[in-house]
């Protein structure tokens, strides 16, 4: 099933996006490791990031071109994405290796020539828009004209940014538009992901949402689910302790592999908005509690406190029943233990 198909179908769980970013340390067989170790930990898609350090910034020593805090204090942009970009000639294999592991994979570009790379390279079912592109309006125009679904995190974005953003995508060809909640720090803390505000976002901008997710645990992800994401997207390497660039905010593939497990079991106990009890409960009511006689019972007695009780299992009759019941006089012989029914009521 195409991937926009599996996000747009509320009976499936949410898809989960395993991000390899620059944790595969420019060496192609541990991007390949990744991909695999996503596979098999049950990701539906692999997420690659097409860009160069040229399309992203300018080799410059100016200090606005230098990291300030955060896990890349002191180091300049330029170097900086130099080591964490994916290599153009990648792609290719990436992608065939990765499908041939029945994994999906797409990309986010970060400048237009990036899009028509894409294009020919990978032939993407989506596309992801980065928080930090979204007012990147020359590129949104760009991918809105492939006619492909976009997925649109909204990191630091103001509603009128998002709405500039959804805009402008849908009046450049762009058929359906996911946003995902962010919070755009790396790694990001639970405090400030306001999860409240998607249902809103999804009824503001007529969309279904998802979950851009930096932490390192997988709490805030299963609670997004409750909320009605449909994509959940997180950062994954084969080991934090290689010390990939982006391993301080990526899971390991077995809490990838928890991630999808309990997403899908989130997701599986939404169930319907209907009122009322489910099958499984259903099939305990045999332990709710009945009427029944605690003494042996002879035509013309009264019933009392004394030969009846209320006890499990529920098969006689029920206890708002208990009030009518209580001085009327039986009608038959009641053996002790036999429960009452509704012919024992007076009329």
């Amino acid at each position: 099933m195409p991937l926009i198909n599996r996000i747009l179908d509320l009976d499936t769980p949410p898809l989960i996006v395993a991000e390899l970013s620059g944790n595969h340390g420019q060496n192609i067989e541990t991007a390949k490791q990744i991909i695999a170790a996503a596979a098999e930990a049950g990701a539906d898609a692999i997420k690659l990031q097409t860009y160069t350090p040229d399309s992203i910034t300018l080799d410059s020593d100016r200090e606005e071109f230098v990291v300030q805090g955060g896990l890349w204090h002191g180091r300049r942009l330029y170097e900086l994405y130099g080591e964490a970009c994916t290599p153009y000639h990648w792609h290719t294999p990436l992608a065939e290796y990765a499908r041939s592991l029945g994994i999906e994979i797409f990309s986010t570009p970060f400048d237009e020539s990036a899009v028509d790379f894409l294009e020919d390279a990978i032939h993407p079912e989506l596309y992801k828009i980065s928080s930090f592109e979204l007012t990147h309006i020359p590129l949104l125009k760009r991918v809105a004209e492939t006619g492909k679904p976009v997925v649109l995190s909204s990191g630091m974005a103001t509603e009128a940014e998002i709405e500039e953003a959804v805009s402008t995508l849908r009046d450049n060809g762009c058929p359906e538009t996911v946003l995902l909640k962010c919070v755009s720090a790396y790694p990001s803390e639970p405090k400030g992901f306001n999860l409240r505000s998607m249902k809103s976002i999804g009824q503001r901008f007529n969309c279904l949402t998802g979950l851009s997710d930096h932490t390192l645990t997988n709490e805030i992800a299963v609670a997004s689910v409750a909320l009605g994401a449909r994509l959940i997207e997180k950062h994954v390497t084969d080991s934090r302790a290689a010390g990939g660039i982006d391993a301080g905010f990526s899971l390991e593939p077995h809490e990838l592999e928890n991630l999808v497990i309990q997403t899908r079991r989130a997701h599986a106990a939404l169930g319907s908005p209907s009122i009322g009890s489910s099958e499984q409960d259903q099939k305990q009511t045999h332990f709710r509690r009945s009427i029944y006689a605690c003494q042996n019972i002879a035509t013309g007695d009264v019933f009392t406190k004394k030969n009846l009780r209320i006890v499990r299992p529920s098969l006689g009759l029920p206890p708002k029943h208990w009030e009518d019941i209580l001085g009327a006089s039986a009608t038959r012989d009641i053996p002790t233990g036999t429960p009452l029914s509704e012919e024992d009521l007076p009329h």
